[in-house]
C-alpha cells in the first residue's frame, strides 16, 4: 500500500522472525527516507533550466511577394554557459536543432548554423562542439509572387541541451511565433536588425 509523499512497508507476523523481520524493515524504510533527503538537493537541479533566452529575427520589417526574406533564431547563452552544437562531436551530447513551420507555399530554406567551439569538461573525456554567447541561426524564407495573404506567420521549434563546465540540464524545446506582414513586391520596405544580418537604410 502507498500513499502520496511517502512509503510504507507492511509485514504481519506473530513470532520471534517476524519482530526480526520488522526490525530489518524499519531500518530499511530508514534508509529510504535519509537517500530521499539527501537526494533532494540534486533532484531540484536536475529540475532546473538554464536561463537562456530564444527569439526570432528578419532582415526586413514587411515581406515582399516574389522576394527573399532573410530570417533568425537568435539564443542568447549567458556567462558559464553553453549548448551542444548542431554537430557536437560526443555521440552522448544532444544536438541543437532548428525546425520551420511555415504556410503553404511559403518556402523555407536550409538552416545555416554558426561555427562551433570545442571545448572539453568535467563531466565528459570526449571534446564536445558547443555555441557560447549569442548564437545566431540563418534561414531564407521566400514568398511567393502569388501569395494572397497580407501576412504570414511562421513557427520555429528550437531544442537544445544546456550546460554548465560541471553538469548539463536535461534537453528542452522552445517554440518560438515569427509574424511579418506580407506587400507586393513595388512597395517599399526598410531593412531592420542590422547587428544581426547587416546593412541598413531601405530597400525598394
Amino acid at each position: 500500500m502507498a500513499k502520496t509523499g511517502h512509503v510504507e512497508f507492511f509485514v504481519e507476523s506473530s513470532n520471534a522472525e517476524g519482530k526480526e523481520l520488522r526490525g530489518v524493515m524499519r531500518s530499511g524504510y530508514l534508509a529510504l527516507l535519509a537517500a530521499l533527503f539527501l537526494a533532494g538537493p540534486a533532484a531540484v537541479s536536475v529540475r532546473a533550466q538554464a536561463p537562456i533566452e530564444v527569439s526570432g529575427f528578419y532582415s526586413l520589417n514587411r515581406a515582399p511577394r516574389g522576394r527573399v526574406v532573410q530570417a533568425a533564431i537568435v539564443m542568447q547563452i549567458p556567462d558559464g554557459y553553453h549548448v551542444n552544437a548542431n554537430r557536437p562531436l560526443s555521440k552522448y551530447a544532444i544536438p541543437t536543432e532548428v525546425k520551420i513551420e511555415a504556410p503553404a507555399g511559403v518556402r523555407v530554406g536550409p538552416v545555416i548554423y554558426p561555427r562551433a567551439v570545442v571545448r572539453r569538461f568535467s563531466f565528459s573525456k570526449d571534446q564536445i562542439a558547443v555555441y557560447e554567447g549569442r548564437t545566431v541561426m540563418r534561414f531564407n524564407v521566400t514568398i511567393p509572387a502569388s501569395f494572397r495573404g497580407d501576412r504570414i506567420e511562421l513557427r520555429a521549434r528550437v531544442r537544445y541541451q544546456a550546460c554548465t563546465n560541471e553538469v548539463c540540464y536535461p534537453p528542452r524545446t522552445k517554440e518560438v511565433v515569427m509574424p511579418i506582414e506580407v506587400v507586393n513586391a513595388n512597395e517599399r520596405v526598410e531593412r531592420i536588425n542590422t547587428n544581426i544580418f547587416g546593412g541598413r537604410g531601405r530597400r525598394g
